[in-house]
């Protein structure tokens, strides 16, 4: 996979996950993006031994979009603080399958308990144990008889938080099975996106903002245009 470039200097390195990959390295070996991300630093750099990179936090296997990394340990530290703290800002496009009227251009509000069941996450009933509280905003930026595009805002950051919440108003995203929807992507991916992360630089104390391209398998499914493009970068600028 090549690599897409969307920030990088000495102390940090932010490129677009492509659906399907994993974020992080798991038991099964297959290579990740943060292994892509070192051989590209290695290579660049011409890097003998081992190359650091601080994984300061996740995108879902299935979901692609703007991913940032650390390349030195007082950078992931103070990184980590951001993301653990929220004040790193965090936005998602989804298109969900949709058959109920939703009004456009609002910020609709949720807020609801989430419980992690084995390899998924539901609202919990009343008296559940284990339970973590979940809050988001989305707002229809489009829709049409079959799909809503809606812009999502992450408070918290829960596994799964998007999808389980969207999933539990009758909204699952596109291709996503495990929370009900109707469809499967042949590459397994569904339809949803990281479009948007801001945080403070670890060491030059300036803000950083990314804005992610969105996705073909997204857009083939929703009439697009350079008006919808403008008017999802205005509403992410005047929400910032």
């Amino acid at each position: 996979m090549k690599l897409h470039i969307l920030y990088e200097d000495n102390h940090v390195i932010a490129v677009e996950k492509e659906a399907g990959i994993l974020s992080q390295q798991d038991s099964t070996g297959v290579p990740s993006l943060p292994d892509m991300v070192k051989d590209y630093i290695k290579k660049k750099y011409d890097k003998p031994g081992n190359v650091f990179l601080g994984l300061v936090h996740r995108i879902d296997k299935p979901v692609s979009g703007v991913m940032v990394f650390a390349r030195t340990s007082k950078a992931a530290q103070r990184l980590h603080q951001e993301f653990a703290g929220r004040t790193a800002k965090k936005m998602y496009i989804a298109l969900v399958e949709c058959d109920r009227q939703i009004e456009p251009d609002i910020w609709i509000e949720c807020e609801d308990r989430l419980v992690r069941k084995r390899g998924y996450s539901e609202r919990a009933d009343a008296g559940s144990r284990n339970v973590k509280t979940a809050r988001m905003r989305y707002m229809a930026l489009a829709l049409n008889d079959h799909y809503a595009l809606l812009l999502v805002e992450l408070f918290t950051g829960r596994k799964h938080q998007i999808r389980a919440q969207l999933a539990s108003m009758g909204m699952p995203v596109v291709g996503d099975d495990t929370y009900g929807s109707k469809e499967r992507l042949d590459d397994g991916s569904i339809c949803l996106h990281a479009v948007y992360l801001s945080f403070m630089h670890p060491t030059k104390q300036e803000p950083v903002e990314l804005l992610s391209r969105i996705p073909e398998r997204i857009l083939g499914r929703i009439r697009f245009s350079d008006a919808l493009q403008l008017k999802i970068e205005s509403t992410i600028k005047s929400s910032v």
